[in-house]
């Protein structure tokens, strides 16, 4: 098992690193995955994304809030060589309400500036994550499961 600092540095490492990753939904027995801009908060504890309200994406979340959060880093050492880190999310998503829109907004146009008219439409919405647990693959044989009650000793 990994030292409990080391993987909570990997995470917030990832997340420094990608911006970007994918959300798998699920409705009525057929997956969907979808690129999404990606915001964590509280650390790596949740996750925020936005999306039209008029979308596959956002009617299964709707429907089925437990999602999956794929992210990949890609690590290029000094020989030229890639080497691939990848971590998923496991967790429920919830529709940001009005008291808590102006804060998640801000922090997520702060990361993605470029999304700025996408957020700003009546039919953007935000969406908070609340991890449960992360898998974290660091090679084909090095994959470690860790919950977020792990985590927060």
């Amino acid at each position: 098992m990994s030292d409990l600092r080391a993987i909570k540095a990997y995470i917030e490492d990832i997340f420094k690193i990608s911006r970007f990753a994918v959300l798998a939904t699920e409705a009525d027995g057929q997956p969907h995955a979808s690129l999404i801009a990606v915001t964590p908060m509280e650390g790596f504890r949740k996750l925020i994304f936005a999306t039209y309200r008029n979308t596959r994406k956002y009617n299964n979340l709707v429907h089925n809030g437990k999602v999956a959060v794929l992210v990949e880093s890609i690590d290029i050492n000094r020989s030229g060589l890639h080497k691939s880190f990848v971590l998923t999310a496991f967790g429920r998503a919830e529709e940001i309400g009005a008291i808590e829109k102006n804060m998640v907004f801000n922090a997520h146009l702060e990361r993605h500036p470029e999304l700025l008219s996408f957020l700003q439409s009546g039919e953007c919405t935000l969406f908070r994550i609340k991890v449960d647990t992360y898998q974290v693959v660091r090679g084909i044989d090095d994959v470690e499961w860790w919950t977020i009650d792990d985590l927060n000793k």
